[in-house]
């Protein structure tokens, strides 16, 4: 990681890229290490963001590309019961996006919604407004931290 964060803001945001999809990886220590070396606060937020919301959107997409009978099969979960989460994710709507942020459960919720054809351009919005503020909350702390050093 500390890699990435020698590549300034490409490293950041192919770190906050990578963070948003099924691989797991950490993009804060990076996003850390540039606020600690001087970058550009409001910069590091904007790449971070975006690189984070395009590799959320690409769970999203992978969710597309599902099928109700590949889901029957490989994970053997019955159609009933997706249905049920059909229902759960159809009432919360794109609005669930803001939730993919959160760690372990973020890119399920994000492939969920691809798969359940949730509305693009309302997961797209949600999904970005959710990554700014997971980011500016943590560049406030590691600012804020670096400032009390």
């Amino acid at each position: 990681m500390e890699n990435l964060a020698e590549w300034g803001y490409i490293g950041l945001f192919i770190a906050s890229f990578l963070a948003a999809t099924i691989i797991p990886f950490s993009s804060e220590l990076v996003l850390s290490i540039l606020i600690a070396n001087n970058y550009d606060l409001t910069t590091s937020l904007i790449v971070a963001s975006i690189g984070n919301w395009m590799g959320g959107l690409s769970s999203y997409l992978i969710g597309r590309l599902g099928s109700w009978d590949t889901i029957e099969k490989y994970l053997r979960v019955k159609r009933d019961k997706i249905l049920l989460w059909k229902k759960k994710i159809d009432s919360w709507g794109g609005f669930l996006a803001f939730l993919c942020w959160l760690p372990v459960v973020g890119d399920p919720i994000a492939i969920a919604l691809g798969f359940f054809r949730t509305n693009i351009l309302t997961v797209a919005i949600f999904m970005l407004v959710g990554k700014f503020v997971r980011y500016f909350v943590w560049a406030m702390i590691t600012y804020v931290g670096f400032s009390l050093l």
